[in-house]
C-alpha cells in the first residue's frame, strides 16, 4: 500500500513539474514589445515549421517584430498594433548593432528604419514567422 501511496506521489509530480514548465500557449507566451514609443503586452506563439513557409511563401500583408537576439535585455518592436494596419502573423527580422556601435533599446520602428539608414545597425529577415496579438498596454 505504502509503494502505491509513493508511486501515486511520484507520478503527480512530475505531471505537476511537466505543467509549471509551461509552454509558448496561453501566458508562457506572454511578452513584452514597443510600438511607437510606448510599451505594450503581446501574446507570442511561433508558428511549426511547414507553417512558416507557406504563410512567407503566401501572404504579402504580414508585420514585422524587431528583435535582437545578441543584445541582452532587448524588449522587441512591432511595426504595426490593432487599428495601424495590424495583421496577426509577424516575420521575424533580425536587428545586429554594426561595428563601433553600442547594442542600446529601440523603441519604435521609426527608429529601426533611420538606425539602419545612418548604417548604425543591419536588418536580417528571418524564416520565423508568429502567431502575436497585443493584449494591452504594459
Amino acid at each position: 500500500m505504502k509503494r502505491l501511496f509513493v508511486g501515486f506521489i511520484v507520478i503527480g509530480l512530475l505531471l505537476l513539474s511537466l505543467a509549471m514548465a509551461g509552454s509558448s500557449n496561453g501566458a508562457a507566451g506572454v511578452m513584452p514589445a514597443f510600438y511607437d514609443d510606448e510599451l505594450f503586452t503581446i501574446n507570442f506563439k511561433q508558428l511549426p515549421p511547414g507553417g512558416e513557409s507557406a504563410v512567407l511563401a503566401n501572404n504579402s500583408s504580414l508585420n514585422i517584430i524587431y528583435m535582437c537576439d545578441a543584445c541582452s535585455g532587448f524588449v522587441s518592436v512591432l511595426d504595426a498594433i490593432q487599428g495601424d494596419g495590424f495583421n496577426p502573423l509577424w516575420q521575424e527580422v533580425q536587428i545586429q548593432f554594426n561595428p563601433g556601435f553600442t547594442p542600446h533599446e529601440l523603441t519604435s520602428d521609426t527608429d529601426i528604419l533611420e538606425a539602419e539608414a545612418s548604417g548604425e545597425i543591419t536588418l536580417t529577415p528571418t524564416n520565423e514567422v508568429y502567431r502575436c496579438s497585443v493584449i494591452g498596454k504594459k
